[in-house]
């Protein structure tokens, strides 16, 4: 068998297992209700405890948050004195199509940092398939900014490399090559730098870049950790459709969620991590979609599993995929779900690579490929389960089916579970309150009433934007049909040209 074949079988095998099951259970919702109808029960139940194990953890990391955005990190920083006085941080900024404004309040936010943003290197990369709008302002907004930090660093990114597909990852691939030329040419110590990769759009905490630095220095092994914030969605979160919303903070309560099981945590979107790892490692892989999370397996594997991920409980906050046209913002939800939903590439880049690692202990190895494999299946088929297969062979049930005692208990055995998981659902729009940052003054005066209301779309949003997009990416990779690089729209109205990260209420 060719490697090509094996590892395509190994890309078929998720959406394999994916469509078994749910064509198993549409086919046995006709064929053996009954079969089905005690199967939805049991799993209705397996995710009541789920829920619960949620808000368990999720609480735990609330308050943790709350801690964390109380800290004066800066105060802390020089607690550690001469320790810390060489750390310089990387910051790459990649550019696509995005506005001069949006730019610029990213960089403004760097700016207000408690953190000495002289010790700041901002790397703004921009792509040769977009030069003409990239040096429209890139070479203005570096002629007003770096007198503000140590360096400012513009690179354009060539098309049509070999072994590329255009995207985040190739620029981040391109800028950090660029970025390691400049330190060496000024032998700065691989070590000594800490690397931000930051979507255009992230606004960062005033004490972002003091907390990385603390938390970087006491680490005892720094260059074998990536460090990840809390993704918020709240620069245009109130000019948001409701579905796009709602999945905001489902990215971020599942994040909170994850941060109290660091054992299991991977890179996602805008984080950070040492130079040093990057270096030996390569640099971001330049021919995938989800870089963000890859770059984590590829130093988990350089370092033979001595590698991991420390929760920063503190935010950034980046745009929801809004658009004035209502039609194009859930067209620009459903991509985006799509591709945060191709991570499911890395299981058949685990199941090649993880055989040719024995120093990895065979239950860590085990673990890390469950954990990645369990949560797409998962995504792709839960709300399904429960939403459509949970009702279905009731509907379709004969009579024979329908006189039995479980099919007569089961409506009232699901509205119960049902009652006892809306705890979930209501922790979180809870939360989501406590999330948000003030509203503008256009706002209706009825707005805090519809981010409440929103959350009777919650079953709708699961299943066509959170499931279908996951199943289709999963069926994409099961064919071949690769999915490139989508560049989610960023646009703002024009009171956010300066948008502030926003304080929780």
């Amino acid at each position: 068998m060719t490697n090509y074949l094996k590892y395509r079988i190994y890309e078929i095998l998720p959406g394999a297992l994916v469509w078994s099951a749910l064509l198993a259970g549409f086919v046995l919702s006709f064929v053996q209700p009954l079969w089905v109808i005690f199967f939805i029960i049991l799993f209705d139940l397996y995710w009541v405890f789920r829920v619960v194990y949620f808000m368990f953890y999720l609480a735990l990391s609330w308050r943790s948050y709350q801690m964390t955005i109380r800290t004066q990190w800066m105060k802390k920083v020089e607690s550690l004195g001469a320790k810390t006085d060489e750390y310089v941080h990387c910051i790459f900024l990649p550019v696509y199509n995005e506005d001069e404004q949006v730019v610029r309040a990213t960089l403004e936010a760097l700016m207000r940092s408690t953190f000495p943003s002289q010790r700041m290197i901002i790397v703004l990369a921009g792509e040769e398939r977009q030069r003409e709008h990239f040096m429209s302002f890139a070479p203005a907004l570096q002629k007003t900014f770096e007198h503000f930090f140590y360096s400012f660093i513009l690179t354009v990114h060539p098309a049509g490399l070999v072994g590329e597909i255009p995207g985040k990852g190739s620029n981040l691939h391109h800028a950090g090559h660029e970025a390691k030329r400049w330190l060496d040419g000024r032998h700065i110590s691989y070590e000594k730098v800490i690397v931000s990769a930051f979507d255009i759009d992230t606004i960062v905490h005033p004490e972002y870049f003091a907390c990385l630095t603390y938390l970087y220095g006491n680490h005892p092994n720094p260059t074998h950790a990536s460090f990840q914030p809390v993704a918020l969605y709240n620069n245009n979160i109130w000019e948001s459709a409701a579905p796009l919303r709602i999945m905001a903070f489902g990215t971020t309560f599942y994040m909170l969620f994850a941060f109290a099981r660091p054992e299991l945590l991977v890179t996602f979107s805008s984080h950070s991590m040492s130079f040093k790892a990057l270096v030996d490692v390569g640099f971001w892989q330049k021919n995938i979609v989800s870089e963000d999370s890859r770059i984590f397996f590829q130093c988990w594997l350089h370092y033979g599993g001595d590698y991991h991920v420390v929760p920063m409980y503190l935010p950034v906050s980046m745009d929801t995929v809004s658009d004035p046209v209502f039609k194009k913002s859930l067209v620009n939800l459903y991509k985006q779900q799509r591709r945060w939903a191709w991570g499911v590439e890395h299981i058949p880049f685990l199941l090649w690579h993880l055989p040719r690692h024995p120093e990895i202990s065979f239950f860590k190895r085990l673990h890390r490929l469950w954990s990645q494999w369990e949560g797409k299946f998962s995504w792709c088929t839960t709300s399904i389960f429960i939403i459509i297969f949970g009702r279905l062979p009731l509907i379709v049930a004969g009579d024979e089916v329908r006189a039995t005692v479980l099919f007569q208990n089961t409506p009232h055995i699901l509205e119960w579970l049902l009652v006892v998981s809306m705890g979930g659902l209501v922790v979180s729009m809870i939360l989501s309150m406590r999330l948000l940052p003030r509203p503008p003054q256009a706002a209706s005066r009825f707005a805090w009433g519809y981010m409440v209301l929103q959350w009777i779309l919650v079953p709708i949003s699961l299943i066509f934007f959170s499931a279908l997009p996951a199943i289709d990416a999963t069926t994409r990779l099961m064919f071949g049909r690769y999915l490139g690089f989508n560049v989610s729209q960023k646009k703002r109205a024009a009171h956010h040209a300066t948008t502030q990260l926003s304080t929780p209420l």
